[in-house]
C-alpha cells in the first residue's frame, strides 16, 4: 500500500509517499480501507520533533490519527463488543492514518449524511474540545474565553459549550468574525487591544489557548488565575503555572458524543480544504501556517 512517511524530523518536506506493508488488525482493533484522514497541529508537531509525551515516534514514522473509511479487517475480540462489521463505514483514531489500510484502536458507526470526508475531522479535535472544557473547569452560567477559536478546535468547543450553557468569547482573523458569531460566539480579532476588547465583552472565568500565539500571559490575567488557562498549543505553558493539555482521554467516549451531537444537529465542524494524499506537506504548511475555520482532510 501507500503511506506517508517521514525519515528525519523538520519541515513539511521530510514527508514521502512510500511503499508499505499492509498493516493488520490486531486483538481489539479493526483495519479500514481509509477514504480520508484529518489533518491535525499534533501531526506537524510529531514532523517537527517536538516533544509531545503522549506520542514517542520512532523513525521512520507514519503520520496521523484520525480517519474515516469501510471496516475490512476484525480484530479478535471485536465483534461482540462493538458490533462492527466489515464493510461498516466508521470513523475514528489509530496509527499512521495518512495511507491506503490504517488500524484504528477506537472508532464509531459514521452518523447517516455525513461524509467521509466530513467525519475524518472529528475524532481528535472532539476528544480534545471535550478534555480541555473538563480540565479548565468551566460551568454552565460562567463565560470561556477561548484564543484561536476557528480552526477545529475551537470550533467544537464553541459548539460543544453552547450547547452546555457556557458563555463563549472567540478571538480570530477578521474574516472569521462572523463565522465564530455563527457559533454562538462573542467575536473579536486578536492583535493589539484585544485584551481590552474582550474585557468590553465581559468579565471571564476560565481561558482556552489554541493557537500557541504568546497570549498566555494575558490569558492569565482575563482569568485572574493560571490555574483557569489550559494551552494545547504553547509547550512553555507550565513556565508561567498553566496546564498544558497534549494527552488523550477517553476518545471512544468523545466519538459517542459527537455522534450524539451530530446527529442532532447540535455539532458541524466544515472540511476548509481536502488534499489528495500526494499533497500531505502541503496540509501541513497550510495547518501550520493557521488562520484555518474548521477542518482541513487528505482524500485517499
Amino acid at each position: 500500500m501507500r503511506k506517508i512517511s517521514f525519515a528525519e524530523f523538520g519541515g513539511p518536506d521530510v514527508l514521502h509517499l512510500v511503499e508499505a506493508e499492509e498493516p493488520h488488525a490486531g486483538p481489539g482493533r479493526i483495519r479500514i480501507a481509509v477514504r480520508a484522514a484529518g489533518v491535525n497541529p499534533v501531526d506537524w508537531r510529531i514532523r517537527e520533533g517536538q516533544v509531545l509525551g503522549a506520542h514517542p515516534v520512532t523513525l521512520p514514522a507514519g503520520v496521523g490519527l484520525d480517519a474515516a473509511g469501510v471496516v475490512d479487517e476484525v480484530g479478535e475480540g471485536v465483534e461482540g463488543v462493538e458490533g462492527v462489521e466489515i464493510g461498516d463505514h466508521v470513523f475514528g483514531e489509530g496509527t499512521d492514518t495518512y495511507a491506503e489500510f490504517a488500524v484504528l484502536s477506537a472508532w464509531a458507526r459514521m452518523p447517516a449524511g455525513l461524509t467521509f470526508e466530513e467525519a475524518a475531522g472529528y475524532p481528535s479535535v472532539v476528544e480534545t474540545a471535550l478534555r480541555i472544557i473538563r480540565e479548565v473547569g468551566v460551568r454552565p452560567g460562567q463565560t470561556l474565553l477561548v484564543s484561536g477559536a476557528s480552526g477545529g478546535v475551537g470550533s467544537a468547543v464553541l459548539q460543544i459549550a453552547r450547547e452546555r450553557g457556557i458563555t463563549v468569547i472567540g478571538t480570530a482573523g477578521a474574516a472569521n468574525q462572523d463565522y465564530l458569531r455563527g457559533l454562538g460566539a462573542l467575536a473579536t480579532t486578536y492583535g493589539e487591544g484585544w485584551v481590552e476588547r474582550v474585557r468590553r465583552l465581559g468579565r471571564v472565568d476560565a481561558a482556552l489557548d489554541l493557537a500557541g500565539s504568546g497570549v498566555i500571559p494575558e490569558l492569565v490575567e482575563l482569568t485572574g488565575d493560571p490555574r483557569k488557562v489550559v494551552s494545547i498549543a504553547d509547550l512553555g505553558a507550565p513556565q508561567l503555572g498553566v496546564r498544558f493539555s497534549g494527552a488523550a482521554g477517553s476518545v471512544p467516549d468523545a466519538l459517542a458524543e459527537a455522534v450524539d451531537l451530530i446527529s442532532r444537529g447540535r455539532l458541524h465542524i466544515p472540511v476548509e480544504k481536502s488534499y489528495p494524499l500526494t499533497e500531505a506537506a502541503a496540509a501541513h504548511a497550510d495547518s501550520r501556517a493557521g488562520h484555518t475555520r474548521g477542518r482541513r482532510v487528505l482524500v485517499v
